[in-house]
Parts: C-alpha cells; sequence; structure tokens
C-alpha cells in the first residue's frame, strides 16, 4: 500500500537531508539484486532551477533504469516533464556525480526491466495497474564529455 503523499515527501526530504549530511557516504546505494537510490538533478522547464529528486533504480550496463510513477498517480511526475523538456541532467550516486541523457525505455527494454524493477520494489507493479496513464520506464545514460 502507497503511504499518503506528505508521508513520501517527508521520507524524501529525510533521504536528502542524510545524503547532504553525510557527503554522499549515506542515503544512494548500488543495488544487488534489488533497487538502488538514486538523485536525479534535473532543470525545471518553467523555472530553469535545478531540482533533486531521489528514485529508485535498477543498472542497465552504464545505465540507469527509473520509473516515472509518481506514485501511481494519474499526473506524469514533474521530474519527467522536465526531463523530457530538457533530457540533460546529472544523477548522484553515492560520492559521484553522473552526467546523463534521458530517454523513454524502448518497448522490449520495458519489457525486459519491469521484472527487475518490480522484485525491487513491488508497489511499481500496484502503480501500474491502478493508473490510467501509461507509466514509463526511462533511461538515464551516461554521456562523454
Amino acid at each position: 500500500m502507497t503511504p499518503p503523499r506528505p508521508i513520501l515527501r517527508i521520507g524524501w526530504a529525510l533521504h536528502r537531508a542524510i545524503f547532504a549530511a553525510s557527503g554522499g557516504r549515506l542515503g544512494t546505494t548500488r543495488p544487488g539484486r534489488r533497487v538502488g537510490t538514486l538523485f536525479l538533478l534535473a532543470r525545471g522547464r518553467t523555472t530553469g532551477t535545478v531540482r533533486r529528486t531521489g528514485l529508485f533504480y535498477v543498472e542497465e550496463g552504464p545505465a540507469f533504469a527509473v520509473v516515472a510513477s509518481n506514485a501511481g498517480r494519474d499526473a506524469e511526475p514533474g521530474w519527467w516533464l522536465n526531463l523530457r523538456a530538457n533530457p540533460y541532467a546529472d544523477v548522484e550516486v553515492g560520492r559521484q556525480r553522473i552526467a546523463v541523457r534521458a530517454r523513454e525505455a524502448t518497448d522490449d527494454e520495458t519489457a525486459s526491466l519491469w521484472p527487475r524493477l518490480v522484485a525491487g520494489y513491488p508497489e511499481f507493479e500496484a502503480y501500474r495497474r491502478n493508473a490510467t496513464r501509461r507509466i514509463p520506464v526511462v533511461m538515464l545514460e551516461p554521456r562523454s564529455g
């Protein structure tokens, strides 16, 4: 069951605070068999302000696969709208900051990644089942330069 939105916001705020206070040593993880946590830094499409968003992910080669679920709500998450307007962003994983380019996963990629994402965070399946919109998987691919 998905917690109420205010609880989710408080949880992610605490997560960001732990990450900042520890200098990146705590608050993100590399996944083993489950999902990891990263922070996405994407520029707002209307304000131009860089926004930091905590997301669960699985690794797919050098890329990070995340789910634009918005906790199962029918509205697209703001971070995904921002990336569709400007796909260039950064991710923070531990003490690493990686420049990435976002794109929606292909149908084949989604079919391959979805079981891994759900195994790591079963709520994704409930989100997909309850939403009236299609919930995309987003690939955050490292960019050179």
